[in-house]
């Protein structure tokens, strides 16, 4: 207890004589599974293997969060971005954030500012931090050094699809249930994690939702060199709703284009979430 007491006491008395801040670095994985649904016209087993190599490839990125207890910035770490069209083969990639995205969290006031670019246009999303509704359990395992909790949350989302069959495209709507699975340290006092994750009481060091990945690396807490964090201000500022618009419309143009770009021996693949 007096051990207890004294830790509790050092935390309290850091939190007070210093701003706490910190920063974190993420890998992202995404796994493919290839089926008939994903892969058209295409008989050739290593050019089918060297397409999903690839596309693996695209969705294996590296982030730096930057965090104080309040707010953060979550940026791609800079990287040599691989090739999506070869030998013929067009792939289509939505929802694939750029190197130049910025996005920006404030737990405390529950907003972000978010950003990005499509077709070479900046936009500012703007809006609320909705509150997760995490379910907290008492499994732990260790990340690095640090004990981490795990927590899940489901929710259901609708899902759009494309598919391009012999120049035509169709359009599949489905509505999904989304398990998030997050372990969480209270070790590092921050209510905040990768991506839009966020709302549990200590750190995200690690998330699995779907197909998709992301695992801490690296973690360094109150370093030499005071970390800066601002909030983009540039770009046409949007609501995430008014973003999804948008996000269908250029969706749509890029279709188009690759229809009218289409060769006959063109194999399409579609990436769903």
């Amino acid at each position: 207890m007096r051990i207890i007491l004294i830790v509790s006491f050092m935390i309290c008395f850091i939190s007070q004589g210093q701003e706490f801040q910190g920063k974190a670095v993420y890998k992202t994985h995404r796994s493919f599974e290839k089926n008939k649904a994903e892969v058209k016209g295409s008989e050739d087993k290593e050019l089918d293997d060297y397409i999903m190599k690839r596309l693996k490839k695209m969705f294996q990125k590296t982030f730096t969060l930057n965090f104080t207890k309040t707010n953060s910035t979550y940026t791609e770490n800079q990287e040599l971005e691989p090739e999506v069209q070869t030998g013929g083969v067009n792939v289509m990639v939505f929802g694939n954030g750029g190197a130049n995205d910025v996005l920006y969290k404030n737990t405390s006031e529950k907003r972000y500012s978010n950003k990005t670019e499509i077709s070479g246009k900046r936009f500012l999303i703007q809006d609320v931090l909705l509150d997760p509704e995490w379910e907290m359990t008492d499994e732990t395992k260790k990340i690095g050094i640090y004990t981490c909790y795990k927590a899940t949350r489901t929710k259901e989302e609708e899902r759009v699809s494309h598919m391009m069959t012999d120049g035509e495209v169709e359009e599949k709507k489905e509505k999904v249930t989304v398990v998030t699975t997050a372990w969480f340290t209270p070790e590092i006092p921050v209510s905040d994690g990768p991506s839009m994750y966020w709302g549990l009481p200590g750190l995200i060091l690690e998330v699995h939702e779907g197909k998709q990945s992301i695992v801490c690396s690296e973690v360094v807490l109150n370093p030499g060199q005071k970390i800066e964090i601002k909030e983009p201000t540039k770009g046409k500022k949007v609501n995430q709703k008014e973003m999804e618009a948008i996000v269908k419309e250029k969706t749509q143009e890029m279709i188009e284009r690759f229809k009218s770009k289409r060769g006959g021996d063109s194999m399409s693949i579609e990436i769903r979430g």
